[in-house]
């Protein structure tokens, strides 16, 4: 939690399961990368790739769920992975809670309903749907946690 006590969410990314960056937004995000939008997914990709190598290997116990979260001393990433290698993740301050049901409902119910029952979306391309980004920017505000003033 920031200094004033509220939470908020940083930013969204959803990957196709080649890497592709199908969609970013960014809410309170206070520092950018300083490199090319296109480099910091390249990066993000391969950082969740490593990650979910290393967890899988590493982990004493068998793991069902595998990776779902890490944090730093400044903000919290959350990571969902469908069965059909769709990655949904968001960053978040650290008063947040486990955002595992919520990257599952905005792929269940925003970028199925929007994205994959729509035949004028083409699977594996960067989203164009002003419809799904409408209904994401709606659900991201209305979550309990989201603060427009964060910081």
């Amino acid at each position: 939690m920031d200094v004033h006590g509220q939470m908020t969410v940083h930013n969204l990314y959803i990957f196709d399961r080649n890497g592709t960056c199908l969609h970013y937004s960014e809410w309170n995000r206070k520092k950018q990368a300083g490199i090319s939008k296109e480099e910091e997914f390249k990066l993000m990709y391969g950082m969740l790739f490593s990650i979910r190598s290393f967890v899988s290997k590493m982990s004493p116990l068998d793991m069902k769920d595998g990776f779902l979260a890490f944090q730093t001393s400044r903000y919290k990433l959350h990571y969902y992975e469908t069965p059909t290698g769709v990655k949904v993740v968001m960053n978040t301050d650290l008063g947040v809670p486990n955002c595992r049901d919520i990257l599952h409902q905005i792929y269940s119910t925003l970028y199925v309903e929007y994205i994959v029952k729509n035949p004028l979306c083409p699977l594996g391309e960067t989203l164009q749907s002003e419809l799904f980004n409408s209904r994401l920017e709606s659900f991201i505000r209305a979550l309990p946690f989201f603060s427009a003033r964060a910081g």
